[in-house]
């Protein structure tokens, strides 16, 4: 493609182009191909693990002590913090998401580098309380290669999740980001390679996640497989995991409540469900993207909610007065007409938005839309991934509760929004999910575990969890008292088998 840049794979500390086949970059914002990457075949991948394994083995990283791990992943942090400017204008082409949103989101990214860095330099053994003469070391060790497949919705910052952690415990990374939006990460690799890391530790590769993921998750070489993505995926690699004996961890999506309480003010409950709700056009794993409203504050809520809608401005991203983008590709514009459609179908009433948007007859934008409708129907129970949100009324406490946990198989992310501190914890115990916010949403922290219960996925990313997910238990038993007499031919009184 004549004046499109193509960007290789990041191998062995360099771009290494590693197929002739291309696969273009679009910005769903005007639908121009802004770049091709790799689509990395079958024996490239495999190459490339093999290749891995042998990094590892050779302990350049994983055998480096806690000051040299902490020293790289600072500099990276440092590095990747100078150029912010430059991630946050890549990232909004490729995502087609608000600048806006961008430069809040990627200033914090090097705080995942940083809280790794630190992790891995004050990280300590324990010793057991071992009976006897004995002492029992408990050590961590870095798994070995392990692959991430990361998602196109948030590609710096669920990336930088996963990287961090992975080479703070000294594993050697295999990334293999969405083909939707794998700029920004593959653009990191030579931040980590100015910041020290060697060589071969951390390789991005580029491809179709149904071939070069597939290619990637096979291996029987793997330590461990971190995957954000659809149930689809997980239900597609968790059994050849299993076969190969791969431990996993998986983010796969949700369908939060937004439980709205009568003690709050119904314009700050307003302003709760529009942050929750449209934040990235609906197109994260927490959006809240069912309201579940007490009727007590139901007929003010939804006609100060209307309006508010109405006025989000949708337009170009990189303007900075824009406050919803696009959604990342036509399918996904389809993907939300569907919903609106089974909404309607199923007694639903569309209060505002509902269709497909362009910019100047470009791009892939759909207007934000807030539908009523009733527990159980479809759009209240599965994800959309676009701005096409639920509203629910509800006439209790308990019946928000039960909406909550048990209308939908996910289970990440949910907010509880309310004036009155009792309700506040008596409603936050109750509800089933990995994260609970109490007037608040989309928190995230390094230090603070994401995961979900249900079909939300397994495992966590962030905090210790993740840290100790990247590595493996070593227990060394020295013993200097315990001496071995039981075969002996006069066994002494009280001589010890284990």
């Amino acid at each position: 493609m004549s004046g499109v840049p193509h960007v290789s794979n990041w191998l062995s500390g360099a771009y290494v182009s590693s197929s002739a086949e291309r696969i273009p970059v679009v910005n769903p914002a005007n639908e121009q191909i802004i770049a091709t990457i790799d689509a990395t075949t079958q024996d490239a991948v495999h190459q490339i693990v093999r290749d891995s394994v042998s990094t590892f083995k050779s302990g350049l990283w994983a055998c480096a002590d806690a000051p040299e791990r902490y020293a790289v992943l600072s500099k990276a942090a440092t590095l990747l913090r100078a150029r912010i400017p430059e991630f946050v204008e890549l990232e909004t082409r490729q995502t087609g998401r608000p600048i806006r949103e961008m430069r809040a989101q990627l200033a914090r990214v090097p705080e995942w580098l940083e809280y790794f860095a630190s992790l891995a330099r004050v990280h300590e053994g324990r010793v057991t309380p071992f009976k006897g003469p004995v002492i029992n070391t408990l050590t961590r060790l870095p798994l070995g290669v392990v692959a991430q497949i990361t998602p196109w919705n948030h590609p710096l910052l669920i990336a930088m999740k996963k990287i961090a952690a992975a080479l703070a415990t000294g594993n050697v990374v295999i990334v293999k980001p969405s083909e939707l939006a794998p700029l920004s990460v593959l653009r990191m690799g030579e931040i980590f390679k100015e910041a020290g890391l060697p060589d071969g530790v951390l390789q991005i590769i580029s491809g179709y996640g149904r071939e070069t993921g597939k290619f990637l998750c096979e291996s029987p070489l793997l330590a461990k497989i971190d995957l954000t993505g659809g149930i689809s995926t997980y239900r597609a690699i968790a059994p050849i995991a299993a076969l190969n004996m791969v431990p996993m961890t998986a983010e796969l999506g949700g369908k939060a409540p937004v439980c709205l309480f009568p003690s709050l003010e119904v314009e700050q409950a307003v302003k709760a469900a529009l942050f929750a709700s449209f934040i990235a056009s609906g197109q994260t794993c927490v959006t809240g993207s069912r309201l579940l409203v007490h009727k007590d504050i139901y007929d003010d809520f939804m006609q100060l909610l209307e309006r508010r809608v109405k006025e989000l401005r949708l337009g170009d991203p990189k303007d900075a007065r824009t406050q919803i983008g696009a959604v990342i590709n036509k399918a996904s514009v389809e993907r939300c007409s569907a919903f609106v459609e089974r909404a309607r179908n199923d007694g639903g009433t569309v209060v505002c938005g509902g269709q497909p948007a362009t910019i100047e007859g470009k791009g892939f934008f759909f207007e934000p839309t807030i539908i009523e409708t009733h527990a159980g129907a479809d759009l209240a129970c599965n994800e959309v991934f676009g701005p096409v949100i639920a509203v629910v009324k509800c006439d209790s406490e308990d019946e928000i509760i039960r909406i909550a946990n048990d209308d939908t198989p996910y289970a990440l992310g949910a907010s509880v929004w309310t004036n009155d501190f009792n309700q506040a914890h008596r409603v936050a115990a109750k509800i089933e999910a990995g994260i609970v916010w109490v007037n608040g949403h989309h928190l995230n922290d390094p230090s603070s575990p994401w995961g979900g219960f249900k079909e939300s996925g397994v495992g966590k990313e962030n905090g210790q969890e993740a840290f100790e997910s990247y590595t493996k238990l070593k227990s060394t038993v020295i013993n200097y008292g315990v001496q071995p007499t039981w075969f002996d031919p006069e066994i002494a009184e009280g001589a010890r088998y284990g």
